[in-house]
């Protein structure tokens, strides 16, 4: 059993995220899922944007700390939707004690320092407006760089946020696709400890 920190996108703590908690749940993990929007939610990309930024990345990720430090002596996988994959990168480069991590459908910039070991896999439509070629190859090279054993699965034709069956960028064939493959890749991560 992994124990998982599973962070929302900029929709906020949408049904989709509880939905995929508990597919994670029924495969045997431990899942927290923080709201780091505090109950707030959002109808369109752009009203998440807002609320990112009303709220401030600074801000974000000290909520994303509070809520995980105390479970963090157990070996954290942190995963997370779009901009929840971003905070949870953050978090998974910066515990020395994190035992995964997966992204769906979000990235986010490295330090010209990050060194990690942790075994990371990326789910991102192909193409995706957010996360473009250039963005993610230059993605990859340094997560190589830094230590990380990744892995990078990509979905021709899905919408950015395909794992989502409220938002019109669903895409139902992919995401079973991911999730077959990131529950295979939380196994393995289980079997390492």
């Amino acid at each position: 059993m992994a124990v998982i920190v599973l962070f929302h996108s900029s929709y906020g703590l949408r049904p989709a995220v509880h939905e995929a908690a508990e597919r994670l749940r029924a495969a045997g993990h431990e899942v927290h899922v923080p709201d780091l929007f505090e109950g707030r939610t959002a109808a369109t990309a752009e009203e998440g944007m807002a609320i990112k930024e009303e709220i401030g990345r600074e801000e974000l990720l000290m909520r994303a700390v509070t809520v995980s430090a105390p479970l963090s002596e157990r070996g954290l996988v942190y995963a997370g939707f779009s901009l929840g994959g971003s905070v949870a990168q953050n978090l998974a480069l910066a515990d020395s004690r994190a035992r995964g991590l997966l992204l769906l459908h979000g990235t986010s910039d490295l330090p010209d320092d990050a060194a990690t070991d942790i075994p990371v896999q990326l789910h991102v439509a192909e193409p995706d407006p957010f996360e473009t070629e250039d963005w993610l190859n230059t993605w990859y090279l340094r997560m190589r760089r830094a230590g990380a054993d990744v892995e990078v699965h990509r979905y021709r034709g899905a919408g950015h946020l395909y794992t989502d069956p409220g938002l019109p960028d669903h895409d139902a064939e992919a995401a079973e696709r991911t999730w077959a493959v990131a529950l295979d890749f939380l196994a393995d991560t289980d079997a390492d400890r």
